[in-house]
């Protein structure tokens, strides 16, 4: 679970990053900010900047997820032939 933890913190440095960014932006052309309108478009940014910048480390994660549900997929499908083999 470590490419998640990456990926997750990565997004929120983005996003944090975007906001400070925009606020500070928005403060210097106006004297009040309307924080949701801030934080929406440091949304919109960070969503556009993970897609491209992050996409090594969403490419690992989802091997990671790949290959632990095939795991999953595969320990199922033994259990259930054993369960099979039993009842005949």
């Amino acid at each position: 679970m470590k490419e998640f933890w990456i990926y997750t913190a990565l997004r929120v440095g983005l996003f944090l990053g975007a906001l400070l960014i925009v606020f500070g932006i928005w403060s210097v052309f106006a004297d009040s900010v309307p924080l949701v309108w801030a934080v929406v478009i440091a949304f919109v940014v960070s969503g556009v900047l993970s897609y491209t910048l992050l996409e090594r480390q969403r490419s690992a994660f989802a091997v990671k997820v790949e290959k632990r549900a095939g795991r999953i997929s595969e320990k199922y499908e033994a259990m259930r032939s054993k369960e099979d083999d039993d009842e005949a």
